[in-house]
């Protein structure tokens, strides 16, 4: 059996979309299907997900991909040797273990209405914000799952209820879709993965097991909590009912580490996705870094039970392609996405316009969550295409203010041996990826495909079950293969003007939380 004639299928569950993707043993796609799904926006700035719609589009990726590779005259069927799963990282759900049902809906990340949660545990706890920093890496802040759990806890009676009977079970996307598709209420496995753990803020990232002293101080029971595995090991079979029932699940990780996986980053090397947010990580090998600038230590991946444990630091913007499907469905300003580029290049420059898209806040470097969207330097000279420029500008200033940091906590790297990897749905936007590297002031690399999140997935599962090894994933001619290369152009004391007008901009947006409907 050659190369071609062996698959690896991988689930990506993303913030907006579900998409399942089929490669071959050469890792090029075959086939796949992508199903957006509803999002849900109860009060300001609260996001939620339903969980069993989340469920229902997985099945329909599965099937429809299957039909497309089928189609085009593969055998996915009968050679299918693993299947992966990638998911939107801290999104915190409930539900029944002896009923199957979801107690509330799947809280987002981006999900701001835990802030009143932190303050007070800020207030109450000794080492303030950073109180948990040495254990997890993270600061108490509204976007990881302990907070959301918390306030499950406190608010929702099923909840509360569920765990006096022992009848709960916590889990990220990934848990819960493992669940399911392991059977469910009929023997479903409760695990999640190191990377998808170490967002939660209840692991501790030298013992990679939960914090016993972190779950006492924040009374979360430990039985409610899934089993942490490696991301690549065969953790259980898919069940009987689903497509491809007894084909093994053999690669699990958080979204941006599965891109790290993907763009195969080795220590000292960057990677930036850019999808609703855009979240940049560092790969520090089986160093554990703390940062003194606003960023996050986590975990990059484990490959495989007794592998070193690679460490990160990583910067998590929360708004960065939401901003555009803001102009296009809030505010009407675009009837697609891809509109941006073309309104955007109708102006040379954002005409002194500066756009802070802190809608719930700001996450890395920044940490201000009392911060909200502004948009100044408005003028009677201003249009649309300097606002769409705004917008598109907002997004590569917040990735360069975490590369900033970056550089602060590991070093100076010089310019000239830097580059930055890039993926993810917004990439195709030529203009972003040109912008970017005049305000990094280094080259930045799209790869031929810009979906590496679904292939760390596979990629993952693949190294399981023996399909691919490390070698051949972490080949450098493998990474660069058809790459596109954008470089700077844009002058220093340009570069040096444009981001202090950005930093001011962004002190602009603070202390507006409060603002009276």
């Amino acid at each position: 059996m050659s190369k071609e004639d062996v698959f690896i299928g991988a689930i990506d569950q993303g913030t907006s979309s579900t998409r399942f993707i089929i490669y071959d043993g050469s890792a090029t796609p075959v086939g796949s299907h992508q199903v957006e799904f509803t999002q849900f926006y109860p009060q300001a700035g609260w996001v939620e997900h339903d969980p069993m719609e989340i469920v229902e589009s997985v099945k329909v990726c599965v099937a429809k991909a299957v039909d497309k590779a089928t189609a085009e005259g593969f055998n996915v069927d009968k050679n299918l040797k693993a299947i992966g799963l990638t998911n939107q990282r801290e999104t915190t759900l409930v539900w029944s273990k002896s009923t199957g049902a979801p107690l509330y809906n799947a809280i987002v990340w981006m999900d701001a209405r835990t802030t009143a949660i932190c303050s007070r545990l800020e207030k109450e706890l000794s080492g303030g914000k950073s109180h948990f920093v040495a254990s997890c890496g993270l600061p108490i802040s509204s976007y990881f799952s302990a907070l959301k759990l918390l306030w499950l806890m406190e608010n929702v009676d099923a909840v509360k209820e569920a765990i006096e009977r022992k009848d709960a079970l916590f889990g990220t996307i990934d848990t819960w879709l493992i669940w399911q598709l392991t059977g469910g209420v009929n023997g479903g496995l409760h695990v999640t993965d190191v990377s998808n753990a170490s967002r939660t803020m209840l692991m501790n990232l030298k013992t990679l097991d939960w914090d016993a002293s972190t779950l006492k101080e924040l009374g979360i029971p430990a039985e409610i909590l899934p089993k942490i595995v490696s991301n690549a090991e065969v953790i259980g079979n898919v069940a009987a009912g689903w497509p491809f029932a007894g084909v093994p699940i053999a690669g699990c990780l958080g979204d941006q580490h599965a891109a790290m996986l993907g763009q195969a980053c080795n220590k000292g090397e960057a990677k930036s996705t850019y999808g609703t947010g855009a979240f940049i990580l560092l790969n520090t090998g089986d160093e554990i870094v703390k940062s003194n600038h606003g960023l996050l230590t986590t975990v990059a991946f484990k490959l495989g039970k007794e592998a070193k444990t690679s460490y990160a630091l990583e910067g998590s913007v929360a708004i960065a392609g939401a901003a555009v499907q803001w102009l296009r469905d809030s505010v009407g300003m675009i009837s697609s996405s891809k509109e941006i580029e073309e309104l955007a290049l109708q102006v040379e420059s954002a005409g002194g316009v500066y756009f802070v898209p802190a809608f719930n806040g700001l996450f890395a470097p920044w940490w201000r969550e009392d911060a909200r969207g502004v948009c100044i330097g408005i003028t009677r000279f201003t249009t649309k295409a300097h606002i769409a420029r705004a917008v598109l500008e907002s997004m590569a200033f917040q990735v360069n203010d975490v590369l900033n940091s970056m550089q602060k906590d590991m070093g100076k790297v010089e310019s000239s041996d830097y580059l930055l990897r890039v993926d993810g749905g917004a990439t195709v936007n030529n203009l972003l990826m040109q912008i970017q590297a005049d305000l990094t002031g280094s080259p930045v690399i799209r790869p031929a495909d810009i979906e590496t999140t679904a292939l760390g997935a596979a990629f993952a599962a693949g190294l399981a079950v023996g399909v691919w090894k490390e070698e051949y994933i972490f080949d450098s001619k493998f990474k660069m293969k058809d790459a596109t290369v954008f470089r700077p152009v844009m002058a220093e004391e340009v570069r040096a003007k444009k981001m202090n007008s950005w930093c001011k901009a962004v002190t602009r947006s603070y202390d507006l939380a409060d603002l009276t409907l």
